[in-house]
C-alpha cells in the first residue's frame, strides 16, 4: 500500500493551460504595444523571480518592467492582454479529471505562478473542479526548481514520494522531483504522457477521453 499511487502533482502552465507569462507572450506584447523587446526582457529578468514568488504585485511588476516611463496605453489594457493569452489544454484537463474520478486520486498543482495571473487562471478555467490544493510559488514564496517546493507539497498532501506521479513540461523540474523518489513525467504531448501514466498502472480508455 505504501507504493500505491494516491496523488498527482501537476504543473499548470504547459500542461493544463498555456504558459502564464512566457517569453512568447512577452514578445507578442512587445509587438502589440510597440515596446523595446530587449529592454523589456532585461527588466523582466531582474524582477520575475520576486514576482513569481509573490513578493511583488502585478502592478509593481508592470511599473518596473513596462511603465517605468510614460506609455500611450494604460496598465489595465496591458493587464487585459496578459490575461487573454491563457488558453486551456482540454485533452489533458479531461484526462486528469477522469483519472481522479476513476482512482480516487488527490490532485495538487505544483507550479511557478504569479498571484494575479494564477488567481485569474484558477477562476476562469475552473481549476478548483480538478485540483484539490495549489502549491503555487506566489502562495508559498518558493519556486521550482527549489526542492523545498516539492517537499512542501509532499507534506501538505501527507504522502510518501513513491505514492505520487508528477507531470511537468520542464524536464529540469521533473528531475528534481525524481531525486526525491517521485515518479516524474516530462510532458511533451498528451499521447506520450497518457502512455507513461498507463505504464505506471493508471489507465483511461481512449473512448472515455474528450479532446475538445
Amino acid at each position: 500500500m505504501k507504493n500505491k499511487i494516491t496523488t498527482l502533482f501537476v504543473d499548470i502552465g504547459g500542461v493544463l493551460l498555456s504558459d502564464g507569462w512566457g517569453h512568447n507572450f512577452r514578445h507578442k506584447a512587445a509587438a502589440m504595444f510597440n515596446l523595446d523587446v530587449a529592454g523589456m526582457e532585461a527588466r523582466h529578468k531582474l524582477f520575475f523571480v520576486v514576482y513569481e514568488e509573490g513578493r511583488m504585485t502585478l502592478d509593481e511588476y508592470l511599473k518596473e518592467v513596462v511603465f517605468y516611463e510614460k506609455r500611450r496605453f494604460s496598465a489595465n489594457q496591458f493587464r487585459d492582454f496578459m490575461f487573454a493569452q491563457t488558453t486551456p489544454n482540454p485533452a489533458m484537463i479531461d484526462f486528469i479529471k477522469k483519472l481522479k474520478r476513476k482512482y480516487g486520486l488527490q490532485v495538487a498543482a505544483v507550479s511557478n505562478e504569479a498571484r494575479e495571473l494564477n488567481d485569474y487562471r484558477i477562476q476562469t478555467f475552473r481549476l478548483k473542479e480538478l485540483i484539490d490544493f495549489f502549491i503555487s510559488s506566489c502562495y508559498v514564496h518558493v519556486r521550482k526548481p527549489d526542492v523545498e517546493i516539492f517537499k512542501l507539497a509532499l507534506d501538505i498532501a501527507r504522502v510518501q514520494p513513491q505514492q505520487v506521479i508528477y507531470i511537468d513540461d520542464v524536464e529540469m523540474f521533473t528531475k528534481v522531483a525524481a531525486e526525491l523518489g517521485v515518479k516524474s513525467i516530462h510532458h511533451t504531448d498528451f499521447t506520450s504522457t497518457s502512455n507513461q501514466i498507463k505504464a505506471m498502472g493508471l489507465a483511461i480508455e481512449e473512448n472515455q477521453i474528450s479532446y475538445v
